[in-house]
């Protein structure tokens, strides 16, 4: 077997770890969403984490009424998750690999969180009184999962039902 010589200098930089490799997607979000915001002439700083093995960038802003940000939001969160989605294939353009980021803006996602997990507080209270499967109303994937989420912290079982945009959570007893 015949060794090659590299060349110093020209050896090939490893490839980054899990960590390392999220924090790599979460800063090219960050660029091209601090972009979006100088074209679109909107305020906001960005943050950029990991949660749960995956990259977590927000845009937030000091001041808790800034309606241009709630624009970014939409109604029901609408633009959020097609800006999301913006955002995903934006860090795919530049790593070639599906990112499962997920953006929040002004907190929404956080907010929503908190209320998604009522609802399902009071779904799991129902099903556990009555015994019976309880199924709840139309929510994206993101609001699916923190359901399925507090489900399963319940000892409760839970599917997705339906076909987009109209797909829902079944709770079940257990």
């Amino acid at each position: 077997m015949t060794e090659v010589e590299v060349p110093a200098g020209a050896e090939a930089s490893p490839k980054p770890s899990g960590v390392e490799r999220l924090e790599e997607e979460g800063e090219i979000a960050a660029d091209y969403l601090e972009e979006l915001l100088d074209i679109a002439d909107i305020g906001g700083d960005i943050d950029i984490d990991v949660d749960h093995g995956r990259p977590v960038v927000a845009i937030v802003s000091e001041d808790s009424a800034d309606r241009d940000l709630e624009r970014l939001v939409g109604r029901n969160g609408q633009v959020l998750d097609s800006l999301q989605e913006l955002t995903r294939l934006a860090v795919q353009a530049k790593t070639g690999e599906r990112s499962r980021l997920m953006l929040d803006v002004s907190s929404y996602r956080e907010q929503r969180r908190g209320q998604l997990r009522a609802v399902a507080a009071e779904a799991i209270n129902q099903v556990k009184a009555d015994n019976v499967s309880v199924a709840l109303a139309p929510m994206n994937a993101f609001e699916r999962k923190v359901v399925h989420d507090a489900v399963a912290e319940a000892g409760l079982v839970s599917e997705s039902s339906g076909l987009e945009p109209e797909r829902y959570v079944v709770i079940k007893p257990a």
